[in-house]
């Protein structure tokens, strides 16, 4: 056991149901009280954020539990002033518990004279003290490696797997899990292997950011219950066309499981208008009142794993235990069936 007497947890406004999960599930893992640590994050009249700690975090381990989602650039901020001010006040050690890591599809110039954004971000991090970061399936997986500091990147599609054997138990040898991009097939393919089924790539070509000229189904999707795997949907044009292209391309039905349910402008209602029959998304970012109202859109909790995980990092013991369905289907507490 490490010399910190407790794990402490510290939360900014931008997910504060999801904070509050957390340290409820780390209650019930610990068997006594995990509460937030009382706070104020507040905003001068220019827009000025200011944090203020009420309790004394000497030497204690700190979690800060922030996703930088909309509005990011506030939220990230919010993230950064709480870490200083952890740090001066005597924490051992800062995590920073990044639900849902904003800017990461900025990890790469795809352009000249574009940044990487990226990179900026995780120097902030590290600059303000943070010593370790824990998130869910950031975009890319190589951007761990714009940090000089360990980073815990916990997956979604265990949790996913759970789900689907739960909700298509009857028709698993139906399911084909699809891509909607090239770049996803590693994601894809991941959670395949663990329903044992077949994968197909839907290829879509760019004209311009935001907007798709063309998509092209690999794979047969006759007869099939196609499951669209993703990392994150942000306006759901891509994602409402593709489900329209396998529909085309004869399959039966069309769901889809998105990690990341950001949902600018019009996307619940592209989603309530699709042909796709249900879109799974997790809570790392907070859902809107449509999103709630939106009768095929269901929410899936990251409490459960993100507690383990938290208490995993304090008391040093593996984070990646968490991928495998046998850790986690106790730690849902039956709500999903063991294999």
């Amino acid at each position: 056991m490490p010399d910190f007497q407790e794990p402490k947890l510290i939360a900014g406004n931008a997910n504060m149901p999801l904070a509050s999960a957390i340290a409820r599930r780390m209650s019930m893992h610990r068997g006594k009280p995990v509460n937030l640590v009382d706070a104020r994050v507040e905003r001068f009249n220019d827009g000025e954020i200011f944090v203020e700690v009420f309790e004394n975090v000497r030497g204690e381990d700190m979690f800060i539990l922030q996703s930088t989602s909309n509005p990011a650039n506030d939220n990230l901020m919010e993230l950064l002033i709480m870490a200083d001010a952890l740090r001066r006040s005597s924490a051992s050690r800062v995590t920073a518990v990044l639900p849902y890591f904003g800017y990461a599809r900025q990890d790469r110039r795809t352009k000249a004279r574009t940044p990487i954004t990226a990179k900026l971000v995780a120097n902030m991090l590290v600059g303000t003290g943070i010593e370790r970061v824990l998130t869910m399936d950031l975009h890319a997986a190589q951007i761990q490696g714009f940090f000089d500091i360990p980073v815990d990147n916990l997956y979604a599609s265990p949790i996913f797997a759970l789900d689907i054997k739960t909700a298509f138990k009857s028709r698993m040898n139906e399911l084909m899990i699809v891509s909607p991009d090239v770049g996803g097939v590693a994601r894809a393919r991941e959670l395949a292997k663990r329903i044992n089924s077949p994968l197909a790539i839907v290829d879509k070509r760019r004209e311009k950011p935001g907007e798709v000229a063309e998509m092209k189904v690999i794979g047969d999707v006759t007869g099939k219950t196609c499951l669209i795997v993703d990392d994150m949907c942000d306006t759901a044009g891509t994602l409402c066309k593709a489900a329209e292209v396998l529909m085309e391309n004869g399959a039966k039905e069309v769901h889809s499981y998105i990690t990341h349910g950001i949902m600018s402008g019009p996307a619940v209602e592209r989603i309530t208008n699709s042909v796709m029959k249900s879109l799974v998304t997790t809570d790392t970012i907070a859902a809107t009142e449509a999103v709630k109202a939106a009768k095929n859109i269901r929410i899936v909790p990251t409490a459960p794993v993100f507690a383990q995980a938290i208490l995993n990092i304090w008391n040093g013991t593996s984070v990646s235990s968490l991928f495998e369905a046998d850790t986690l289907s106790p730690i849902y507490d039956g709500m999903y069936a063991a294999e």
